[in-house]
């Protein structure tokens, strides 16, 4: 099952944490209806553990032997643990009474991820360790209106959890991430053009029959969950995810509280408009292309050199990286003018925030290096703090959704897995 990173995230003003749950988390046994309280505990303990004792049990839930055993017998009975084999039939026990083995069966239910861009939608089913039983990618119109974008998020929801096979009363917690400002109750504000609206159609009231818990949150604070999880920001307490592909976008993480905002807001780059040097939130393939059209139209790259062949079949920043990769001193030049551009949108960063690292997100990270190489170079100049780290995110396009499946594993073991197992408890389920 998916680790628990300690300490764990706390999202700051009362926020629910976005990252997944550490050792301040809530405990399952604080979602059950009723008592018995040793039962949260034994669950809790069993998160993740694989196999384990009754021994083992005692120790990590901090219970009494005997209500160790009586909280284990209950939850075998009610179906939520499972009895292994004991060491002895296992083959890796040989002397005296072996030890009776139990786990928390990854199978026992499932979380659902979503990606819902503007022009495309993902979707990950997982069991409880994380496995993937589905995975779709798709891509969508960004002429949709509202309703048309709830219906093609419905319909790929749907698609995605018959391909998994599992049943919807056994999705545990969903987790929606969207490509604008998030509040607390999972809608979005208003957007002068009306693209934060379609990108969030309303998701959490038409999602919230789906799973016991429901969350939709922002596509940079669900990097910034997944660079703590599982990337380049473990252990680290201050530091900005950075969504860097068509648009910039900040997930912003502070004394270990990711900023949230009134209306959601932190970390919305409509800032970068007035930035001097900047003038924009376009991201960095915009700016590759940008910076390449510019040199050419000034002629200081050669009208017949590779950037000058490559604009006649349609400038892409993957072309232009790869060009520099292999040498081509114009496509270097847009290269060290991308990193300049990427170096001053860090030091608004690193001015607001005092991150410790900042961490280059998305599918562009593949290929990022050099424009990173370039925008270290530049950066030092341009704060009085420290500098951050500017580092490039290894989780590639499906960053997002791999923050949504940490969060949703999260809710599913804080609320999710305590409800069913309640339900089953009394004969509910």
């Amino acid at each position: 099952m998916p680790r628990t990173p300690e300490p764990g995230l706390r999202a700051a003003d009362g926020e629910d944490a976005v990252a997944p749950a550490g050792a301040d988390a809530v405990t399952p046994g604080a979602a059950f209806a009723v008592g018995r309280p040793s039962l949260g505990q034994v669950l809790d303990f069993a998160w993740g553990r694989g196999p384990f004792t009754a021994t083992e049990a005692m120790a990590g839930a901090s219970l009494t032997r005997s209500t160790t055993i009586d909280a284990i017998d209950t939850l075998v009975e009610a179906g939520v643990v499972r009895e292994l084999p004991n060491a002895r039939d296992a083959g890796q026990y040989s002397g005296g009474r072996p030890a009776r083995r139990f786990e928390l069966p990854t199978d026992l239910g499932a979380v659902i991820a979503l990606d819902a861009g503007d022009t495309h939608l993902g979707v990950t089913v997982t069991d409880l360790a994380r496995t993937p039983l589905a995975h779709l990618r798709t891509d969508l119109d960004p002429r949709h209106t509202v309703g048309q974008r709830r219906t093609a998020i419905l319909k790929h929801l749907e698609a995605a959890l018959a391909d998994s096979g599992v049943p919807r009363d056994r999705i545990l917690a969903l987790c929606a991430g969207v490509a604008a400002p998030v509040t607390r109750n999972g809608s979005s504000p208003p957007h002068p053009d009306g693209f934060w609206e379609r990108t969030n159609p309303g998701l959490a009231e038409v999602l919230a029959g789906w799973a016991p818990v429901v969350e939709v949150k922002n596509d940079a604070v669900l990097a910034a969950a997944a660079e703590a999880d599982l990337g380049e920001a473990v252990g680290c307490r201050d530091y900005i995810a950075l969504i860097a592909g068509e648009r910039f976008g900040a997930g912003a993480v502070v004394d270990g509280h990711m900023l949230h905002g009134a209306h959601g807001g932190v970390g919305e780059m409509v800032l970068l408009d007035h930035v001097r040097g900047v003038g924009s939130a376009d991201g960095l393939g915009p700016t590759i292309t940008r910076i390449a059209r510019e040199l050419l139209a000034s002629g200081a790259a050669a009208a017949d050199g590779a950037l000058a062949r490559l604009a006649t079949e349609g400038l892409r920043a993957e072309g232009i990286l790869a060009l520099a990769a292999d040498g081509d001193p114009a496509a270097a030049e847009v290269v060290r003018g991308t990193g300049a551009h990427l170096a001053r949108v860090v030091a608004v960063l690193g001015s607001t925030y005092d991150p410790e690292r900042v961490i280059v997100c998305g599918a562009i990270a593949d290929a990022i290096e050099p424009v990173l190489d370039a925008a270290r170079t530049a950066l030092r100049p341009m704060l009085h703090l420290p500098a951050p780290k500017i580092l490039r995110s290894q989780l590639g396009a499906d960053i997002v959704l791999a923050g949504a499946v940490s969060t949703a594993l999260a809710a599913a073991r804080t609320i999710g897995l305590p409800r069913l197992a309640a339900r089953r408890l009394h004969g509910a389920d």
